[in-house]
């Protein structure tokens, strides 16, 4: 996709599964089904969205996915299907792991940042050398310190081994020209959205504010949300300007529609599918 003067690729890690009533919260199993059919084990399928995006002076990922550091138990559990990975979808655009010098993170549950560290020599390594990794403070502290609640969304091997090349965000912040993370509380505390900006045009990486585009009703919130009343307030902040400035919205767990415009359809909004340009 052309974003003025950049070029962006959504980029797989595969796709993973997830209890339905985790991903759905409290919408009956009655309605989401009607869009997303459950497995035997009531498990609906999940995306895993990378974004790649180069500007004339960056090669920037969003998003590292699930990566490869997990057990035979883990890939069960999840269902993890490996169809396509992160470094190969790199490598398919034209670049190496040393050429991505700007990794952004919305947040650091396991989905979300797997390939940020890679197993070299036994020992982990940040996945991409050169790249300055981009989270905020708020999300690294409380990955590092979770709460029962939420301590098995973390596993800390997936991020860790990039610390000394993570800078920390305390806010809403530009990374670099044409790219700014908002964040976006209700998921967690400190899950940032991202944005990107050229000659006009805008994209939004909404991240688990809106996993799928199952999720845009306002109610449709995952019981995984740890305020899911902020989710909700982030929703109707946000969602309203995306259809108004006709920016097109990248989901994080779509199996079916990485990306989409959003339109408003008899007082809903709806996502409407794009084609690549």
């Amino acid at each position: 996709m052309k974003l003025g003067d950049f070029e962006m690729f959504a980029v797989s890690d595969g796709t993973f599964r997830l209890d339905g009533g985790q991903v759905f919260g409290v919408v009956p199993k009655a309605l989401w089904e009607k869009k997303v059919p459950a497995d035997a084990r009531n498990r609906v399928l999940m995306g895993l969205n990378c974004l790649l995006v180069k500007t004339p002076a960056h090669n920037v990922v969003i998003e590292t996915g699930i990566g490869d550091k997990f057990d035979r138990k883990f890939a069960d559990i999840y269902d993890v299907q490996k169809s396509a990975t992160l470094p190969a979808e790199i490598e398919r655009y034209g670049l190496k792991l040393e050429d991505i010098d700007t990794v952004v993170n919305s947040h650091l549950h396991f989905d979300h940042c797997g390939w940020n560290t890679r197993s070299d020599s036994g020992s982990m390594a940040p996945t991409f050398p050169r790249a300055r990794y981009y989270v905020q403070r708020g999300e690294w502290e409380h990955a590092r310190q979770p709460t029962e609640r939420d301590r098995a969304s973390y596993i800390q091997e997936f991020f860790l081994a990039g610390e000394g090349q993570t800078e920390l965000l305390d806010g809403d912040d530009e990374i670099i020209p044409g790219i700014r993370v908002e964040v976006v509380p209700g998921h967690n505390r400190d899950i940032q959205c991202v944005w990107i900006e050229s000659q006009g045009e805008q994209a939004c990486f909404v991240s688990d504010l809106v996993p799928t585009h199952c999720h845009l009703p306002y109610p449709w919130i995952m019981s995984l949300d740890l305020y899911p009343m902020e989710t909700l307030a982030s929703k109707k902040r946000l969602l309203p300007s995306l259809v108004k400035q006709h920016t097109l919205v990248i989901f994080p767990h779509d199996a079916e529609m990485p990306w989409a415009r959003l339109v408003e359809c008899n007082g809903k909004i709806e996502a409407k599918p794009v084609d690549c340009k």
